[in-house]
């Protein structure tokens, strides 16, 4: 039979090493910490026998400082195993540390304490993007149903017939929902998302596809391809305008017209989105939601751009700068 694996110090240092771990030790009388050269690699600090606690704390976020200081001084008091997870800056870069260990005095040799440091910035950005999807979808799923909402409230003012307002609805809603599938990653290999021109259309086709609307939005951009990288996130953008208008601008009354437009040059496309002949706009007096900020974050983010909002008398006038190799990329 197998002989159990006898475990030897090497065996043991090879074993952490290969799970990223540093090892640390605090003693409780001199505040003065002991690390491996993983530790000090992890906070970024040169190779020293010893480190205070205050040299730790000027690497660790401001806004997670006082919190971490209290956790460590805490940790005599608390009753077997304990993690604390905070925020370390190494130069422009964040990351994310636990500190891991025993308390209630547990394993203290000569008035020092044992535990480690894990770098588990992977898992809380993974955690983040979960955050921020399930934010967008709660935002989207909001978002279409008060297009939907306001998409009824126009069948109803234009149809003849409740058959033909069932009909003209359904339509609506199917082109809302080819326009809800272009809100989302494509998946890879599918090489250029869509003629510009034609990402807008698909985009705002509920809202001009029939009756009263049909007319009211004109589309008038540079013909160039859109990159499967940027199409989702212009037609985030796309779609946010649009519902916006939907609820409060152009798009939500009869006489309302909108006008998209674009200029270019060699390194930057600027598209324009006009509205007229809507209700009188002012600009927002709370901070921006999370749909704004989904927005602003796309344009400069993704698109390596800007967005410009301006709220004159006679409707609103949104200026979307974009650099042209994000776009098609």
């Amino acid at each position: 039979m197998p002989q159990p694996h006898e475990w030897r110090p090497h065996h043991l240092r090879l074993a952490v090493t290969a799970a990223g771990v540093a090892l640390w030790a605090w003693n409780v009388d001199s505040d003065l910490l002991t690390m491996d050269e993983r530790g000090f690699e992890l906070w970024g600090l040169k190779w020293s026998d010893t480190a205070t606690f205050e040299e730790l704390s000027s690497h660790i976020h401001p806004a997670d400082r006082d919190r971490v200081r209290a956790a460590f001084a805490a940790t005599r008091a608390v009753l077997g195993f304990y993690e604390t997870d905070f925020r370390i800056l190494i130069g422009d870069e964040i990351r994310w540390i636990a500190a891991r260990g025993q308390g209630e005095d547990v394993g203290m040799v000569g008035r020092t304490m044992f535990g480690i440091f894990l770098d588990v910035t992977g898992r809380k950005q993974a955690e983040e993007g979960h955050e921020l999807l399930a934010g967008e979808m709660s935002h989207r799923v909001k978002n279409l149903l008060a297009i939907a909402s306001g998409l009824t409230a126009i069948t109803s003012r234009t149809a003849a017939s409740t058959a033909d307002m069932a009909q003209e609805l359904i339509q609506r809603l199917t082109a809302l929902g080819r326009a809800h599938d272009l809100v989302r990653p494509l998946p890879n290999g599918q090489g250029a998302a869509a003629l510009m021109g034609d990402l807008f259309s698909v985009l705002l086709a509920p809202y001009y596809d029939l009756g009263a609307f049909s007319g009211r939005i004109r589309v008038a951009v540079e013909r160039m391809g859109v990159g499967e990288k940027a199409a989702t996130s212009l037609a985030l953008v796309i779609h946010e305008l649009a519902t916006n208008s939907m609820k409060y601008g152009a798009l939500s009354k009869p006489t309302g017209t909108l006008d998209v437009s674009s200029a270019s040059d060699v390194d930057h496309v600027s598209v324009t989105w006009l509205e007229r002949g809507g209700p009188t706009v002012e600009p927002p007096e709370s901070a921006a939601g999370f749909g704004s900020n989904l927005v602003k974050r796309s344009v400069t983010g993704q698109l390596g751009g800007s967005i410009h909002y301006d709220w004159s008398e006679e409707g609103l006038i949104v200026t979307l700068r974009m650099n042209r190799a994000r776009v098609v990329a």
